[in-house]
């Protein structure tokens, strides 16, 4: 089936499933296969207990009615999820890095919510699963989707930012999470910027603390770049046992602890 197709359903059924124990009535079921499991197997049961269509890859279900197959299930809801994100005319932020990400994007969302009807990634499903299934449940009343991806091999952020197709993006900073991973720490340069290289080439705006050298050596030249300085916008007051700072003269209380936080505020 193509996704066009797929997704003319999907419209009338915009729940998503990827676990049998937690269908949803009317929802479609996606049998994802694990190292330890394959969904294909639960998708009789799916169809039993609410699910309207079950999305699989077995061809010996191709007989069973509401089994939709696909060639490959994971790519298949990847693929929806991007189509799906072309169809919403908002702005999406796209969060990675290797340490406050997850806090970052709570933060952006919390600010954000107080203007615009914001949807945020949920917990830290951040990954080739977690970021289709988080454009999938936004819903077109959603003004504006702020998308965490991690990552721990190089060619996954770029690959998520295919499905995400952020107009905005950022970097937290750069670490040594997954070293192996990525092959070292130039690899994880390469990796994390990989968000970079697709605003640039889409015409995006990177967030960029100027303080941070690493991060902007990372930037292509010509990108379209929205600059700040963690030293100019934030002083802190207090840092115990909650962090406590001063904003353009304005006293700020936090529910953060430490000043290793800031950077997280100051995206």
């Amino acid at each position: 089936m193509d996704i066009d197709q797929l997704y003319q359903i999907y419209l009338q059924h915009p729940e998503i499933c990827t676990d049998s124990r937690k269908i949803v009535h009317g929802c479609l079921f996606f049998a994802l296969k694990g190292d330890a499991f394959d969904g294909n197997q639960f998708a009789v049961s799916a169809l039993h207990t609410g699910a309207s269509y079950a999305i699989v890859d077995d061809i010996t279900l191709a007989s069973v009615e509401r089994c939709i197959i696909v060639d490959d299930v994971l790519s298949c809801l990847q693929k929806l999820a991007s189509f799906h994100r072309k169809q919403l005319n908002i702005p999406v932020l796209g969060i990675t890095g290797s340490n406050g990400k997850t806090t970052t994007k709570e933060l952006c969302r919390d600010v954000l919510q107080k203007k615009y009807i914001t949807k945020a990634t949920l917990g830290n499903l951040n990954n080739h699963i977690g970021v289709p299934l988080t454009i999938l449940s936004t819903k077109s009343d959603i003004e504006f989707l702020i998308v965490e991806m991690g990552a721990n091999h190089q060619g996954e952020i770029g690959f998520l930012c295919e499905i995400a197709h952020p107009g905005f993006v950022g970097i937290t900073n750069i670490g040594k999470a997954h070293l192996d991973g990525f092959g070292g720490e130039d690899g994880i340069k390469k990796g994390k910027s990989e968000i970079y290289k697709y605003a640039f080439g889409n015409q995006g705006f990177i967030f960029l603390n100027t303080e941070d050298n690493v991060l902007g050596s990372l930037i292509p030249v010509g990108s379209k770049i929205i600059s700040y300085s963690l030293s100019d916008l934030i002083q802190v007051t207090k840092e115990e046992p909650l962090l406590s700072f001063k904003y353009r003269g304005i006293d700020v209380d936090t529910q953060l602890f430490g000043s290793y936080n800031i950077p997280n505020i100051g995206f």
